[in-house]
């Protein structure tokens, strides 16, 4: 049964219910393969403002829970830190993909990341019956971060681009997730990390969800976006790629732009132990549902 079939038949509530039993079946196996396992979901900006993709979200995360797996949601929130930032007239430089952030715009980002985004979130998976916790890598010491300084050449000279209060994660404390491992607790955590001296960093989610999952060991990390997955010079979506395949694509310019970043946040967490990791289409329908339960939805990259 292809990916698209099974889109179709959980996206209908009054299909055939021996037609429902029989997907349901035929998802028991996968199901069987991540019971007792973590998995962590990066939930993108773009993902978040689609209606369609997510109003299932919270839902299949729940049943994840359900089903024995242990699910870690890493959330993004650009475009609404970048709409709050217009309402409030302040006015955003971006360099390399990255948001400059003075510490004006970082009161913002956090207001936006773990005060309404992380709220919300935690909110929809406890109305779908989860037991959501929002965190930020404040909350227990999760994410320690330092700053990050982008270097350009140009023309011969080497520069440092200060970024303001934009960090890396240095390290994850894995031991505050693993209290929720065995628990009916959904950890959901914002991209906010805390330096040496408690400064407050901004950190890509990307990031920060490749962090996560090699810091825990994680069966999968699931990137949902905005985009189908990898394509290749055709424009054809590539299923799986190894880590080697997709250095290659990259030197090749087959993958470029804003799916570099991506695929190197997948890299590092293969790198640093993860089985895997999915980028995937976050704004469709139970995207996480027919990734991990049929034959595959998105581009899953493998270490090799």
């Amino acid at each position: 049964m292809s990916p698209t079939t099974n889109r179709s038949l959980l996206a209908i509530p009054n299909a055939d219910p021996v037609v429902k039993a029989a997907v349901l079946a035929e998802a028991l196996p996968y199901m069987r393969r991540y019971a007792g396992h973590t998995l962590v979901v990066k939930y993108g900006g773009h993902a978040m403002g689609d209606a369609a993709g997510g109003d299932s979200f919270a839902r299949d995360v729940v049943l994840l829970k359900q089903v024995g797996i242990n699910p870690i949601v890493v959330h993004g929130g650009g475009p609404q830190i970048a709409h709050m930032l217009q309402r409030l007239g302040i006015k955003t430089r971006i360099v390399d993909g990255l948001r400059v952030t003075d510490r004006e715009t970082m009161e913002v980002v956090e207001m936006v990341l773990a005060g309404t985004i992380n709220k919300q979130l935690v909110s929809a998976i406890n109305a779908e019956g989860g037991c959501a916790i929002g965190l930020t890598g404040k909350d227990g010491g999760l994410i320690e971060a330092r700053k990050l300084v982008r270097i350009r050449f140009e023309a011969g000279v080497r520069t440092e681009i200060d970024l303001g209060f934009v960090g890396e994660p240095q390290r994850i404390a894995a031991k505050v997730l693993d209290t929720f491992r065995q628990s009916d607790i959904i950890p959901v955590i914002a991209p906010i990390g805390v330096g040496s001296q408690g400064e407050t960093y901004n950190i890509n989610a990307d990031t920060v969800a490749g962090a996560v999952a090699a810091a825990v060991k994680a069966t999968r990390l699931l990137l949902l976006t905005d985009v189908a997955g990898v394509l290749d010079a055709d424009k054809n979506l590539i299923s799986e790629l190894t880590a080697a395949t997709a250095r290659r694509l990259i030197a090749e310019g087959v993958i470029n732009g804003g799916m570099i970043p991506k695929i190197e946040t997948c890299l590092e967490a293969v790198d640093g132990g993860v089985d895997a990791a999915v980028i995937v289409d976050g704004r469709v329908p139970h995207a996480i549902l027919l990734e991990l339960f049929t034959e595959g939805a998105g581009t899953l990259i493998r270490a090799g």
